[in-house]
């Protein structure tokens, strides 16, 4: 691994340690995750390779990103406060989600490149993976998946969090607007 892949493994780790504390929730912090994860494919995913069972574990990484990523944006509370500002605050769950989808793709980059490499090759060969770069497109598949899902997630709780604070504003403004009359019988004091 190169210094930026360690650099930007990095940065994704900050990202969800930044939500620990709670941060503004823009489009900007919102898509900064797909925007690295997106870097990487470029660079380093040049297809996904179908022979064998190749493709199989292309999929099978990306479903365990789909798992990672939906459980850590479900442990992500999103939140509005008093001055209408939008808060990502990740819950323990989704810190250890995400740094166990990150700790295990480069646990197994470092495995694989010191020592292990004979042992995914047996493993490889006995169960028809026919390429090295069938374990690439595994690994960026599960990071794209992860990321994207959580992004999804996360996104859908902001735009249900904010509809539900532009309804409750519409409502406010109308019951301001209705004579005084109308506001005790909708309550039953008139």
């Amino acid at each position: 691994m190169s210094t930026t892949d360690y650099l930007l493994n990095g940065v994704l780790i900050a990202l969800v340690v930044l939500q620990l504390r709670g941060r503004r929730l823009t489009a900007r912090a919102l898509l900064l995750p797909v925007a690295v994860v997106a870097y990487i494919a470029v660079e380093y995913l040049h297809g996904v390779p179908t022979g064998g069972n190749d493709l199989t574990l292309g999929v099978i990484g990306g479903a365990a990103g789909v798992v990672l990523g939906v459980g850590c944006g479900l442990a992500t509370a999103v939140f509005r406060r008093a001055d209408g500002t939008t808060i990502a605050k990740a819950g323990p769950i989704a810190a250890v989600l995400w740094v166990a989808g990150i700790g295990a793709r480069l646990a197994f980059e470092l495995y694989s490149t010191h020592g292990g490499g004979p042992a995914i090759e047996r493993f490889s060969a006995s169960h028809d993976i026919t390429t090295a770069e069938a374990w690439v497109a595994c690994l960026i598949l599960m990071a794209l998946c992860e990321v994207i899902t959580r992004t999804a997630t996360i996104g859908l709780k902001f735009w249900r969090t904010t509809a539900r604070a532009h309804e409750v504003t519409g409502q406010t403004v109308i019951q301001s607007l209705a004579p005084p009359s109308s506001i005790m019988e909708a309550r039953g004091d008139g």
